[in-house]
């Protein structure tokens, strides 16, 4: 009798944990993938109609880990007619360029068909279960009953040995929750539907651009002038069309920046280092943390360090000193002058070392968040995680060009909102109103573009395994940050109740409390390489005592 996996969702997290278990597994068994849209593969963040076809992903092909292939053998693969719908030009594929995002989706849905056909040839019996839903999951001695209510049909109810749980962000399937307010900018076919009108965006990073895209596609286009650079040019009719970016600090996210992958290694603030550090369980952990970093950080780029006086800085200066000459320069004015360091230093394949350390730093400082206490958690959040997400949260040259186009075209603006400021979508007009600085500002339209947020258990989608203790949040008696559920370094939930084989979570809003850098390809790749060989291992585990139970059963005849 085989064993069952079942894994509930079927992007990116799903592909890449499915390969490294196929990969490493020696045993067949049944495998059941659960996806409440109409085809798997795609994922949320790169499946069409939820994004615009000019949205493009903030990750180079060469930084997308390989699956059955890699993102640009697979490109070369693709017919003319093909790469064409997908608006990418064949001279134009290469391992540093930026892709939209439903081309991405495309990838992953071949990829995902790959592997399922190699799983089918070792074994696996393979079962896809799309428009279903489900709506619960009960844990058990005999294993993990789930709930499933399909799009058509009477609910039902299916026992597996294993669940993954990779049921990807939490976004509203209807964005507009009240007249003109939004809580997410997707699926942007909803954006498509807004007139044009004066357009507040909260938020001024990723998913702010993704919804100024959106919006400025439905009301213009984008075309490239003589010099290389882009001009915004407004449809007939759409003269009332503008947006406000607003944000605490007013900054929009930089340009991308040139640097080797893989990722040469660290010399001071590296992960030795930092398990040390933990393996003491001494006081002030977090500040001993920021002492390696300081340390790596001159060590690689003395001129900087020098720059900022960065001997000097504590923990709650650093962060100000960093973005400092940002804050007191022009957003767009800021832009433009990062856009053309960064175009320059792909052209000569320059990498500026204090970037490039601070990116290779921000997933070995994370192995302390679950370690630290309250206070300590936020001393992190506020002064070093804003750091780490900026310096890595950069965006494609093309996404910095299409702002300072809209910019030039008097269509959008961004602005520094501070802490003291308030939007009050309740207002009887449609939308919002800003208060800011004693200012009342209407938006007739408002979106919610932060991107995703931490979620607490209480919003755990499967109740049954809030209510049986499964899912819970860290204690605050218990080290660690109260967002986020209790879970450990293999992402099985921790608890006495279940087997700590029988269900894996990473649904990523509900881990974000430990892994505060949790998100996109690349980690949906590293939890795919833990969770994936733990399948497999079970797998191994249950068919050595099946092959005892069966040696002794033969025995004893």
């Amino acid at each position: 009798m085989l064993h069952k996996i079942a894994f509930v969702g079927a992007g990116p997290t799903t592909i890449y944990t499915l390969h490294a278990l196929v990969h490493h597994s020696t045993q067949p068994f049944e495998l059941t993938i659960f996806e409440e849209q109409s085809s798997i593969g795609r994922g949320t963040p790169y499946r069409p109609g939820w994004n615009d076809p000019a949205m493009l992903s903030n990750i180079a092909s060469v930084e997308i880990p390989s699956l059955m292939q890699s993102l640009v053998e697979w490109l070369d693969d693709q017919g003319a007619e093909r790469l064409e719908e997908l608006g990418i030009e064949r001279s134009e594929i290469d391992e540093r360029t930026f892709y939209p995002r439903v081309a991405l989706g495309e990838f992953f849905y071949d990829q995902l068909q790959a592997i399922l056909q190699h799983a089918e040839a070792k074994g696996v019996r393979v079962s896809i279960r799309t428009r279903c839903k489900v709506t619960d999951a009960l844990a058990s001695a005999d294993g993990m009953t789930l709930v499933v209510k399909p799009h058509r049909g009477e609910q039902f109810e299916e026992l597996f040995d294993h669940v993954v749980l990779a049921t990807g962000h939490q976004w509203p399937a209807e964005p507009e929750v009240r007249p003109g307010y939004f809580l997410c900018p997707w699926p942007a076919t909803a954006l498509a539907q807004i007139a044009p009108c004066n357009i507040g965006i909260r938020g001024s990073s990723l998913s702010a651009i993704d919804a100024a895209v959106a919006l400025a596609v439905t009301h213009g286009e984008f075309a490239e002038n003589s010099d290389g650079s882009l001009a915004y040019i407004g449809t007939a009719g759409t003269d009332a069309f503008h947006m406000t970016m607003m944000s605490r600090k007013g900054l929009l996210p930089e340009a991308d920046f040139y640097f080797p992958i893989p990722y040469e290694p660290l010399g001071i603030c590296n992960v030795e280092a930092v398990q040390a550090l933990i393996d003491a369980d001494e006081p002030h952990l977090l500040d001993k943390a920021f002492h390696l970093f300081k340390k790596e950080l001159i060590a690689a780029d003395p001129e900087y360090a020098n720059k900022v006086d960065l001997e000097a800085l504590s923990l709650e200066t650093f962060c100000d000193c960093y973005f400092a000459e940002r804050i007191a320069t022009a957003p767009f004015e800021w832009a433009e002058q990062n856009l053309r360091e960064a175009q320059a230093n792909y052209a000569a394949e320059v990498t500026v070392p204090w970037r490039y350390s601070i990116l290779r730093m921000h997933e070995v400082i994370e192995r302390i968040v679950p370690y630290l206490d309250q206070t300590e958690f936020r001393r992190f959040s506020k002064f070093l995680k804003p750091v780490f997400v900026d310096d890595y949260a950069t965006v494609p040259h093309e996404s910095i060009q299409r702002m300072l186009a809209l910019h030039r075209a008097g269509k959008l603006d961004v602005i520094a909102v501070g802490d003291d400021y308030r939007v009050d979508s309740h207002s009887p007009q449609t939308g919002a109103v800003l208060h800011l600085n004693g200012e009342r500002i209407p938006f007739p339209v408002f979106i919610e573009a932060t991107g995703q947020r931490a979620l607490p258990a209480k919003e755990f989608p499967f109740p049954s395994l809030l209510e049986d203790g499964v899912i819970r949040d860290v204690a605050r008696t218990e080290r660690g940050p109260s967002r986020g559920i209790v879970i450990d370094d293999q992402f099985h939930p921790i608890s006495d109740k279940i087997p700590s084989d029988q269900l894996f979570c990473l649904s990523l809003p509900f881990i974000m409390g430990r892994h505060p850098f949790i998100q996109g390809i690349t980690s949906s790749h590293e939890m795919g390489q833990i969770v994936g060989p733990e399948l497999a291992a079970a797998l191994e585990r249950e068919a050595d005592q099946s092959d005892t139970v069966n040696a002794g059963a033969g025995d004893f005849i």
